[in-house]
């Protein structure tokens, strides 16, 4: 099944994008979905519900 697609926000190019390329990691208790930037080598965190993180594992 494939994971569908989410939106992040790029801090460092004020740029939002799409992907399907993503892990959901959880920090202190709160979820998040964690990709690469489309266009530098860091990382863009999006904060998930609970629920979202259930369906997304």
């Amino acid at each position: 099944m494939a994971k569908p697609k989410l939106s992040f926000y790029d801090v460092k190019t004020k740029k939002k994008f799409e992907t399907d390329n993503y892990k959901v990691v959880e920090r202190k208790g709160r979820f998040f979905a964690v990709a690469k930037s489309p266009t530098g080598t860091h990382e863009c965190w999006r904060v998930l519900s609970k629920d979202q993180a259930a369906k997304l594992k």
